[in-house]
């Protein structure tokens, strides 16, 4: 579903938030879009971008995804399973393809719990921020 779909007409800035997205390593914030959409579209405005990454996820073409610290990012949607890392440095956040818990839907752990899913946010730093290589890092 895109948002013609929805009623909404389909505009070069949408496909162009979207194409940010969909070319991220990771979920990114609106902020963060904002300001690879402006590589595109110069005079793009923050609430274009708000309005846009809300119509994507009514679409299900992007969906949320909600840290530990309560920040909210956006990704694709259909990416499978995955954890994400967040460097504590420059605080980008990265989809990582390891998953350490190994924990599969539906079995029962200590306690009597029975696992139906589970994320994980995995923190350290970056290959750029451990290498030095950062001029703009956040501490």
């Amino acid at each position: 579903m895109d948002s013609s779909q929805l009623g909404q007409r389909q505009t070069r800035q949408r496909e162009a938030i979207y194409k940010v997205i969909e070319e991220a390593s990771g979920p990114l914030s609106v902020p963060e879009i904002h300001l690879r959409a402006r590589k595109f579209f110069p005079r793009i405005g923050i609430a274009t971008v708000y309005r846009t990454v809300k119509l994507l996820q009514e679409a299900r073409r992007i969906q949320s995804v909600i840290l530990p610290s309560g920040d909210t990012r956006y990704e694709e949607t259909g990416l499978g399973h995955h954890e994400h890392f967040q460097c504590r440095r420059c605080a980008q956040v990265f989809d990582i393809n390891v998953c350490p818990v190994h924990i599969p839907h539906g079995e029962s752990i200590a306690g009597g719990f029975i696992v139906e899913d589970h994320e994980l946010t995995i923190y350290g730093l970056c290959p750029d921020c451990a290498g030095g290589g950062r001029r703009n890092a956040k501490n």
